[in-house]
């Protein structure tokens, strides 16, 4: 199983980026999919997360700012990033829990990070 994930990149104050993160190889079943972030000396913290049912959660610093999506059918999760600020300057990752296989248990599966940078 790979996550690939893209769209980072710079922009500035009050901008916008959207992150898209397939899943791919052997997968059963996906349930939750979200974004994490660690800034240079913190860390990692969840951003969002959706369930398969499309039940979402966010951080609260990016309420009302952020919206996550998923695609059920093909495994992609997408992170629409509005009135982006100088301290959403993070690497964002995605993560998948789901089964690969029917014998395995759900585990976290995590994407390689694309780094978002926000200029003030």
């Amino acid at each position: 199983v790979q996550l690939q994930a893209s769209g980072g990149g710079l922009v500035q104050s009050g901008g916008s980026l959207r992150l898209s993160c397939a899943a791919s190889g052997s997968i059963v079943s996906t349930r939750s999919m979200g974004w994490y972030r660690q800034a240079p000396g913190k860390l990692r913290e969840l951003v969002a997360s959706i369930t398969s049912g499309g039940i979402t959660d966010y951080d609260n610093s990016v309420q009302g700012r952020f919206t996550i999506s998923r695609d059920n059918a093909n495994d992609i999760v997408y992170l629409q990033m509005n009135s982006l600020k100088p301290e959403d300057t993070a690497v964002y990752y995605c993560n998948a829990n789901l089964r690969a296989d029917w014998r395995l248990k759900f585990s976290d599966y995590w994407g390689q990070g694309t780094l978002v940078t926000v200029s003030s």
